[in-house]
């Protein structure tokens, strides 16, 4: 019985896809099938593909319909009980599938899972250990650059990566799909956030191991990464945070977008940063129509909600992106 369908999109990744592919293909678990999304790919992907995976559905788009939108094409052709997404510049190690899926069998409680994520050439280094989310109102790589050896207990987090994740289908039902206007970065953290208003809890599972080779889809503070992601942040925040814990969490949240202006300035990315933000503003009528729809299907409590955030450390954030550049 089939119950994972495994979903990797792909935007002109062909020279990603051979690791990809490989390695799922050398999974100790063996009850999924394969769907590629091509995003109108114009280096031969989707050939290369079909001559050498032909076990691999492939949907092929003409155009870039965005992270978000081309998940969903794949997830609503799902009839599985889980539906897996998968970077195609990630790896898995061959346990990598079956540890997510006994997690979640063996609680039926829980939504969704999360990877432990490592960088592919520095596999001693987290690259994020599920994802978090601050009380600024900001998401969180969860033990980014910390050694991998000090996150190994299975544990409550806030979301997952939609990089390397299981979700119960049933539990997408419920909530909806990614946002596709979001088109990329964020979605995952969207979707995070409507699935614990919902109660669903993510775990995150330290022995389904997967090797990234982090920015080779989307590169960290190009222009394309600073205004959807600035833009995005914003979108999480006033989409899903509940009025309460507004009142408690705007003050670092608006320290934050100042520090973050501050260092996209000095980057030569301050272009693409207001332009982000002017985007929230046109934008704020049909937010906030969403909004009300999302909590007005909430069914856990504001100290629920405030439990998951970790504390922000605004400064020490700064630091390190100021050290690595990243």
């Amino acid at each position: 019985m089939t119950l994972v369908t495994v979903i990797v999109v792909n935007w002109n990744g062909k020279k990603l896809l051979r690791d990809c592919l490989e390695a799922l293909q050398r999974q100790e678990y063996r009850h999924f099938r394969v769907i590629l999304v091509d995003n109108g790919s114009c280096d031969g992907s989707v050939e290369f593909v079909h001559t050498y995976y032909p076990g691999v559905k492939t949907i092929s788009l003409p155009d870039n319909v965005g992270f978000s939108a081309a998940n969903n094409i794949a997830i609503r052709n799902a009839d599985t009980r889980y539906v897996a997404l998968l970077n195609n510049d990630a790896v898995p190690h061959p346990s990598w599938l079956k540890e997510l899926v006994e997690t979640l069998e063996a609680n039926p409680g829980v939504g969704f899972a999360a990877s432990k994520m490592l960088f592919h050439d520095r596999r001693h280094l987290i690259d994020r250990a599920g994802d978090g989310y601050t009380d600024a109102g900001v998401a969180l790589m969860r033990g980014r650059g910390m050694t991998a050896d000090g996150f190994n207990r299975c544990k409550p987090v806030f979301g997952a990566c939609a990089g390397a994740a299981l979700y119960r289908t049933g539990m997408l039902g419920d909530i909806g799909l990614f946002d596709e206007d979001f088109f990329l970065l964020y979605e995952d953290v969207d979707l995070s956030f409507r699935a614990q208003l919902r109660g669903y809890q993510c775990l995150y599972v330290p022995d389904a191991i997967v090797y990234h080779k982090v920015s080779r889809s989307v590169v960290r503070d190009s222009p394309v990464s600073v205004y959807y992601g600035h833009r995005n942040v914003e979108w999480v925040y006033v989409k899903n945070m509940p009025a309460r814990l507004v009142a408690r969490t705007i003050v670092p949240h608006i320290i934050y977008g100042w520090m973050a202006f501050l260092f996209f300035m000095m980057n030569g990315r301050t272009k693409e940063f207001v332009m982000a933000k002017l985007a929230v503003l046109r934008s704020i009528k049909g937010l906030l129509k969403k909004r009300r729809e999302i909590l007005k299907r909430k069914n856990v409590d504001d100290r629920y909600i405030w439990n998951l955030f970790e504390k922000e450390r605004l400064l020490l954030r700064s630091i390190n992106r100021l050290k690595n550049h990243t």
